[in-house]
């Protein structure tokens, strides 16, 4: 037994030096943090070490192809805490690593000692001897033109022609500190493992989203009898008709424009027009309801075009500087190929029908959903074979239905297995579901979530949910969840638009676009658009769902019955502002009235101040109380902000009054005192 335990192996569990806790760190490190190009974000580690002797720490991020960028210093967070953080970006795509370096810091305890002992006239010679070979040591670093001040301080520390108190302050002088702060001297360096991270491109983190669908632009829906006295049916809108409409959208300045599925509808229990059981000779039939005769997931509706009317449709977007984000819905019609070619796909009862899918009291007769376990090899192969021919016709974004109702596994190695190839392929959640499911989702592979902002509407509701996104208080979720605020959707109509008239909009809209870095609406939005389906009801009246839904986009707007002019501005203002391109930077300030909500963001450069009124029936006052340091400005500081909606300019302190009625302005959105152009 004795010889057994002699010839155990020690595997020490710690370096020299512990560093424990890095964060981010997703999924144990399985999985990575996530970026994009020039966005700050938080690296901290916990770093301790024996006796007395100073310890520092720094990181370092590796870039794709392998080389070690400078390393950045790490701060601590607070004496006592042994908690280390530092700021960090990545400057290019690709995929990274980061790790935590922590060393003894030799100069830092020689000091602390020194200005203990030598004004008590303890081992004073011995003490400054130390420090000289300390900072020879240091100058080794440098080149004999940079070490020059280190060389000199080490001969000033060993002058014994002055004084102790003199020598000492050699060491002290602002270019060595300066020149050890660079290249400082390190022992018993300790390396974390090495954590990854995922650096996507910009459009993953920052952008404007615009939903409608293609078949209510230019659809005719009659009214009443033509001039011969008959009832012409109605009629789709086309791709080639709706990509008129993206000019408009594009003057609002959105940048991707998702459609929902544009294949062809089932007719097999096809829904009729409000949700209807039974559908009409002319009803189109839900969307989602997808595959037909005509084809699946691979085909274009007829009604809608062909596959080169998509192209187009898809071309003449990104002249607009647009992109297209594409629904994907795993579900089928009973009419799909895949229920006839593949059965086994499909989840059967006892008495070999399919089971269609259901949310009780919810039931959906017109889709199957799909069965994952079966054949989970083949689903795969064919899920990533329709992503890439949508990929081949210039789909660069999916917005994925309902994925919380699929297997997390399933999209992990999907998304992967198109990341490997395409890695400029964005995936975002349909993730309304509970937090877990959202947040696994999020952790392994999509880019981007819906979240649970359409129903937070309070000031309370507000501050608490967007600070967890941004991570405020310390959630590690801003490190792999990118929030998408929809303002609403096909499936939902606010009480708060429902009953808020029209100040509502725009107090969403403002909220919504300028406290996310992406923020998306549903058509109809910018026309107030707000009757229900029925009372406590979030689904629209006449939903678009199930019928067309033309509307009057030039009228109303003509007759100024429209929300795009503020819908312009927020999105130009989006443009022109890097600070708004950002989440981690949210910042939160105190006001002394529960309706009235002040938020800034902020980069090196730039800086916006919002400062809005939730209740829209009503004037509301308050005395705004700034963080002015969060504006990267002093406490005692007066200054000048432009009001970018009135165009008023004010002059601001640490505490302000501010007075906003819905009926004139809903908000102030203030910048640094340069007028917006």
């Amino acid at each position: 037994m004795q010889e057994k335990r002699a010839e155990r192996r020690f595997a020490p569990t710690v370096g020299r030096i512990p560093v424990v806790d890095v964060r981010p760190r997703v999924d144990g490190g399985l999985r990575p943090a996530r970026a994009v190009p020039g966005e700050v974000f938080e690296v901290s580690a916990t770093v301790f070490r024996e006796g007395h002797d100073a310890v520092a720490a720094n990181v370092v991020l590796t870039a794709p192809d392998g080389s070690a960028g400078e390393w950045t210093p790490m701060r601590l967070l607070a004496p006592g805490t042994d908690r280390y953080a530092a700021s960090v970006c990545a400057d290019r795509e690709g995929d990274w690593t980061f790790r935590v370096e922590a060393w003894s810091d030799p100069v830092a305890t020689w000091r602390h000692a020194a200005e203990i002992k030598i004004p008590a006239g303890i081992d004073t010679e011995l003490v400054l001897q130390e420090g000289a070979l300390l900072l020879e040591r240091a100058a080794d670093a440098f080149t004999p033109r940079e070490s020059a001040p280190l060389v000199m301080a080490a001969r000033h520390l060993g002058d014994t022609r002055l004084t102790p108190e003199e020598r000492l302050a050699a060491a002290g002088d602002p270019v060595v500190l300066a020149l050890l702060n660079a290249r400082p001297l390190r022992e018993l360096v300790t390396r974390s493992a090495e954590l990854p991270l995922r650096v996507d491109r910009e459009r993953a983190l920052y952008g404007a989203w615009y939903e409608f669908f293609p078949r209510s632009e230019g659809a005719v829906v009659p009214t009443g009898p033509n001039a011969d006295g008959v009832l012409e049916p109605p009629r789709s809108g086309t791709l080639r008709t709706a990509a008129k409409r993206l000019e408009a959208i594009a003057d609002m300045g959105f940048d991707v424009v998702y459609v929902p599925p544009v294949h062809p509808i089932g007719v097999t229990h096809r829904k009729g027009a409000g949700n209807s059981l039974v559908a009409g000779p002319y009803d189109p039939g839900c969307p989602w309801a997808i595959g037909s005769a005509d084809g699946g997931h691979d085909a274009i509706h007829p009604d809608l075009g062909t596959l080169d009317d998509f192209d187009h449709f898809v071309a003449r977007a990104g002249e607009l500087g647009m992109e297209i984000a594409l629904d994907f819905a795993l579900q089928c019609s009973p009419d799909h190929p895949w229920v006839r070619e593949h059965p086994e796909w499909f989840r059967h009862r006892p008495d070999g029908s399919i089971a269609y899918a259901e949310n009780p009291p919810k039931k959906y007769q017109d889709i199957y959903p799909v069965d994952f376990d079966t054949d989970p090899d083949g689903l795969h192969e064919e899920c990533l074979r329709v992503l890439r021919h949508w990929m081949a016709h210039g789909v660069r974004i999916f917005r994925v239905d309902n994925p919380h109702t699929k297997p997390v596994g399933f999209w992990e190695r999907l998304i992967d297995a198109v990341h490997e190839s395409d890695p400029d392929v964005l995936f975002l959640a349909e993730a309304f579901t509970r937090p877990a499911m959202l947040h696994a989702l999020a952790r392994i592979g999509f880019h981007q979530s819906y979240t649970y902002f359409t129903w937070r509407s309070s000031k309370e509701e507000v501050e608490s949910y967007l600070s967890e996104l941004a991570g405020l208080n310390g959630e590690e979720s801003a490190a792999y969840l990118r929030p998408n605020l929809f303002v609403n959707t096909p499936d939902i109509l606010h009480a708060y638009l429902q009953y808020g008239g029209r100040p509502a909009f725009a107090v969403r809209a403002v909220l919504a676009a300028m406290a996310g870095p992406t923020w998306g609406m549903y058509s109809g939005f910018e026309l107030y658009e707000n009757v229900p389906a029925g009372p406590g009801s979030e689904e629209y009246l006449d939903s678009e769902k199930y019928q067309y839904r033309p509307r009057d986009w030039e009228g109303r707007q003509a007759a100024g019955d429209s929300l795009v002019p503020l819908i312009r501005t927020l999105n130009e203002l989006r443009r022109a502002h890097p600070a708004l391109h950002q989440l981690r930077t949210l910042r939160f300030h105190r006001t002394d009235n529960d309706a009235v909500l002040c938020f800034s963001k902020r980069d090196d450069t730039d800086w916006v101040l919002v400062v809005l009124n939730l209740d829209p029936h009503g004037a509301r006052e308050a005395t705004v109380s700034l963080d002015l340091p969060a504006l990267g400005l002093d406490r005692s500081d007066a200054f000048q902000v432009y009001d970018e909606l009135s165009g008023e300019t004010y002059h601001w302190g640490r505490d302000n009054y501010v007075r906003l009625d819905p009926r004139q302005q809903v908000a102030h959105i203030f910048t640094d005192g340069n007028p917006h152009s």
